[in-house]
């Protein structure tokens, strides 16, 4: 049975009561199993708010190992960020059910989605539908060659604005504004907020965050969740920004 909307309604009274959320993202092929204890153990003395399991290609089953190993240190709500089916597994509280609505390859649009629910049939993951948009940040992301997408372009604003709009009203609960792995910048804040001023559901923003500054400006212009993950991935020391 599919679990009530615990982690989408702690979102949105996180978001009334102005409390900012930040998720640790963790890529299973950029991390060793090994180290999980003590990473685990950082996040927990941060301000990290949710820990998203997930990357572009991942090996068979080293998600489901993971997250397991995940759980047994931290009560904080693991929720995967799959870049593919396989990724999936219940050893997680919940999934981004993500729609890459900034591309036009019907595999990421629907196509993966379909393909998963023989896995989701059962699950006692929350499924939260998401629309993804990846915006360009100056390089080619592990995204883009994956799913044979190009980004947004980033001086089209209106455009993305229009698209995350449509998202929420095609349904998606969460909106992803999302500069990509190990983006040289990260999204543009006046992207953030004129998507932001257009949207009545949660935005999330990710990608190319890797100073105190940039994270407080996803914030101050309208981000409601932030997501980290190269940034810890290449220098630990990150994690004293984060400190509680």
């Amino acid at each position: 049975m599919v679990k009530k909307n615990i982690i989408y309604q702690n979102i949105l009274k996180s978001i009334t009561s102005k409390e900012k959320l930040l998720a640790v993202l963790i890529d299973p092929d950029k991390f060793t199993v090994n180290n999980t204890e003590t990473f685990i153990e950082k996040i927990n003395q941060s301000i990290a708010t949710h820990i998203f399991v997930g990357g572009s290609t991942v090996k068979a089953n080293a998600a489901e190992l993971l997250v397991s190993e995940i759980k047994k240190y931290t009560g904080l709500h693991v929720v995967l960020f799959p870049g593919d089916v396989t990724q999936i597994t219940n050893e997680a509280d919940g999934l981004l059910f993500l729609s890459l609505i900034s591309g036009r390859n019907p595999e990421y649009l629907i196509g993966k989605h379909v393909a998963s629910i023989s896995k989701l049939k059962d699950t006692t993951l929350e499924v939260i539908p998401t629309g993804y948009i990846l915006i360009e940040n100056g390089k080619e992301t592990a995204v883009q060659r994956v799913t044979e997408t190009q980004p947004m372009p980033k001086n089209n604003i209106q455009n993305i604005v229009d698209t995350a709009k449509a998202g929420e009203l095609l349904g998606m609960k969460l909106i992803y504004l999302e500069a990509g792995s190990g983006a040289k910048e990260p999204v543009n804040p006046e992207i953030i907020s004129l998507v932001k001023q257009e949207l009545q559901v949660p935005l999330i923003v990710g990608g190319g965050i890797k100073t105190k500054k940039q994270l407080d400006n996803a914030y101050k212009f309208g981000a409601d969740l932030v997501v980290i993950g190269t940034a810890l991935e290449e220098d630990e020391l990150f994690f004293e920004v984060l400190h509680k």
